[in-house]
């Protein structure tokens, strides 16, 4: 029986995520499979990746062939690299200590890698959210300012038809005095 390690497809339109399975390769994606290994959730950032490594570890030395998709998953998760540590360890390369002190390098420096990337995505993050901060703030001012122009213009022109008025008042009061003399 050839087996295959591949996704099959859940959740529902617009919003996938993809459980990891070993399977029959004569099965269909979605139907019956062997075991499930792990699971694959592209909708976050960066995608979540749950595997068991042993597992997915003991599959590929038993030969289950992986997909595209799932083999460049495998890579990440350092899968495949272990495989490959333990072949230079059948062939006498190197010792299995080796073999784990190379594997645990080669994590702590992807691990380093991510989370320098994750750190970068928040400080963008919150350069994003700060400018926009700012540039909300330059447009309520400029609205403030707009406002209390327009306010301003309204004041002078009411104390204008005030004086005005009073002007006019005052003139009508003088000119019935002035007969009356």
């Amino acid at each position: 029986m050839a087996t295959k390690i591949r996704l099959q497809r859940r959740g529902h339109k617009d919003y996938a995520f993809y459980p990891i399975v070993i399977a029959d390769s004569r099965a269909p994606r979605d139907g019956k499979f062997i075991e499930r290994i792990g699971s694959y959730n592209p909708n976050t950032n960066p995608a979540t990746i749950s595997l068991n490594f042993e597992r997915a570890l003991y599959w590929l030395n038993v030969g289950a062939q992986p997909t595209d998709t799932v083999r460049n998953i495998l890579s990440q998760e350092g899968v495949l690299l272990m495989k490959h540590l333990q072949g230079g360890v059948k062939k006498g390369a190197f010792d299995e200590a080796e073999a784990e002190k190379r594997f645990a390098a080669w994590k702590q420096k992807k691990q380093a890698a991510v989370d320098a990337e994750k750190t970068s995505m928040a400080t963008k993050r919150e350069q994003a959210a700060k400018q926009r901060l700012e540039a909300e703030q330059a447009v309520n001012k400029a609205k403030a300012e707009a406002v209390a122009k327009k306010k301003a213009e309204l004041a002078a022109a009411k104390a204008e038809a005030e004086a005005a008025a009073a002007a006019e008042e005052a003139a009508t009061e003088a000119a019935p005095e002035a007969a009356a003399e």
